[in-house]
């Protein structure tokens, strides 16, 4: 099966969810479900109140990871989900990253 098929493409996603989306676990589950999924990148709170994420994979899989994000986890309230599409960067693995890490 070759790598160029369309539905193979890997993509980058640049996603801000906003809502009751600090304080709720929306990080780990990301964590989580993105490490479930296959999916590279990472994870972090901004001082605003927003989530910050990057998923790198395949086109498919992001866009089921940025359709989970509209839900997120069972406590979370989520009212917007922002999408960027970004060059990917070739990321490895996934993780929960602080603010002041690549601001």
């Amino acid at each position: 099966m070759p790598n160029s098929t369309p539905h193979s493409q890997l993509i980058r996603a640049h996603v801000l969810i906003v809502g009751r989306v600090q304080g709720v676990g929306y990080r780990y589950a990301t964590v989580d479900t993105a490490s479930q999924l296959g999916l590279t990148g990472w994870v972090r709170n901004l001082p605003d109140g927003r989530v910050e994420a990057v998923f790198e994979g395949a086109r498919e899989i992001v866009e089921e990871m940025i359709r989970w994000c509209h839900a997120g986890p069972p406590a979370a309230v989520v009212q917007d989900v922002a999408v960027a599409y970004e060059e990917p960067e070739g990321l490895r693995g996934f993780e929960v990253r602080r603010v002041d890490e690549r601001e």
